[in-house]
């Protein structure tokens, strides 16, 4: 299997992937950060490419943006309270450019959780 990122989201209040929720793709280095790339998810919850592609993983530290707020606001429009999770920030380390990375968000609105899949 060829190296790669790759990420999905599922909405456990529901019980449903997230659809359409907006990701963005950050390099960390030195402390700055350079977006890589924004992207959203499709009908089954993740991105229709992966984040980063065999030629595109290098060494380093990322940060996934999941804009949870805007996702949930989009499904109760009428409500207008300031949201509890705004954005998701998921900051992690690829140490293994050859070797592939997921990362999924499971998440409410009030609560999330990550881990490195396969």
């Amino acid at each position: 299997m060829p190296a790669k990122l790759s990420t999905h989201v599922l909405d456990t209040a529901n019980g449903r992937p997230a659809s359409g929720m907006q990701i963005e793709l950050w390099l960390i280095f030195n402390g700055q950060r350079s977006l890589l790339k924004k992207v959203f998810t499709n009908d089954d919850g993740r991105t229709d490419q992966p984040l980063l592609n065999t030629q595109e993983l290098k060494v380093g530290e990322y940060e996934l943006v999941f804009s949870v707020g805007d996702y949930f606001a989009k499904l109760s429009p009428q409500k207008t309270m300031i949201p509890f999770l705004g954005t998701v920030p998921v900051r992690f380390g690829i140490s293994d450019a050859s070797a592939s990375y997921h990362v999924p968000l499971l998440v409410s609105q009030w609560a999330y959780s990550t881990y490195r899949g396969s």
